[in-house]
């Protein structure tokens, strides 16, 4: 209130007075340029947000593209792996295989090696055998003939094929 009173009515004339005209001229000089320069600074901002918002989707996209890619590269990997595991199992099956030739080849050989290594014993075992018959009939014809004699010869003669055996 005793602001009031302090001032007189020309003053606050005055003082409206100065307020419009000032008013008037920002109006008519600068609220033109103010209003352009906020108008400016609106449209950056909103050119600002276009962008960012471009910005955006274009990284949505990408990552978009990256994950379909990714999933592309991880099928590839897992089709890949199948196919090394299958050619892995194809190649066990092919050596296990080989493996099973080779050894039955081995085995018949041998039963080969053996059959003649039998044979041939037995034939050497024949030939040794006809030997001690003929060494025993020359001893039993060079000898008198007694049965004790003839029993000694035989039980030498069995003694001998005892011991080639």
């Amino acid at each position: 209130m005793e602001l009031l009173k302090m001032l007189s009515a020309s003053e606050i004339i005055a003082q409206i007075l100065s307020f419009f005209l000032l008013l008037f001229l920002m109006r008519h000089f600068a609220w033109k340029k103010i209003l352009g320069l906020l108008d400016q600074r609106r449209e950056k901002i909103r050119a600002e947000f276009e962008k960012i918002e471009d910005a955006e989707l274009k990284v949505a996209g990408m990552k978009a593209d990256y994950e379909s890619r990714l999933a592309s590269i991880q099928e590839e990997a897992d089709s890949r792996i199948q196919e090394a595991v299958q050619q892995g199992r194809k190649i066990t099956e092919e050596i296990r295989k080989s493996a099973r030739e080779e050894a039955q080849d081995i085995i018949t050989e041998a039963r080969k090696q053996v059959e003649y290594e039998v044979s041939r014993s037995q034939e050497q075992l024949k030939d040794k055998i006809v030997d001690i018959a003929l060494d025993a009939a020359r001893n039993v014809i060079q000898e008198k003939l007694t049965e004790d004699g003839d029993r000694k010869i035989v039980e030498d003669f069995i003694k001998e094929i005892e011991n080639v055996e």
